[in-house]
């Protein structure tokens, strides 16, 4: 038996440290935890992607009585940008969620199934989506989703 250890590198900044497209896309992923429909958990949560041509697309997580018909803020987002420019790669991904006391002091990181949708976007385009984490103490920043997924399941591993 051998014992093995993956270890992830990140970021952790304060918004100003941020470029200016960056400061401006973890804005917009604030802002959109405002058209989170949260009724039951009160728990908002807002992303914004950047394009790869300068656009960006948000999303809001959508709740719903019969739980798993809801989706996170992520994969709207994600879909939303796909859906609408299917020829432009996702290149940052901004997360920001707030409850009933305001935005999170600590960032949160994306679920399970958002890890995946966002490494099949990565696949798809054969590039690393740099991903913004925001919470009141800081920004954390991740490289690649990898980084949050490091043992990923991609097409390639079927063949």
């Amino acid at each position: 038996m051998k014992k093995l250890t993956t270890a992830i590198n990140y970021l952790l900044v304060q918004p100003d440290e941020l470029p200016p497209a960056e400061q401006a896309l973890v804005q917009k992923a604030i802002d959109a935890t405002n058209n989170s429909y949260a009724r039951y958990s009160n728990f908002h949560v807002g992303a914004a992607c950047l394009l790869e041509n300068g656009n960006v697309v948000i999303g809001a997580n959508q709740e719903n009585a019969a739980f798993p018909s809801g989706l996170c803020a992520e994969r709207t987002a994600i879909f939303a940008a796909q859906a609408n420019h299917p020829d432009q790669p996702i290149t940052t991904l901004a997360i920001a969620a707030r409850n009933v006391n305001g935005l999170l002091k600590s960032p949160i990181s994306p679920c399970g199934a958002c890890r995946q949708v966002v490494l099949e976007i990565e696949d798809r385009y054969q590039r690393p989506v740099r991903i913004l984490l925001y919470g009141t103490e800081g920004i954390y920043v991740f490289e690649s989703i990898k980084d949050l997924l490091p043992f990923s399941f991609v097409d390639a591993n079927m063949h």
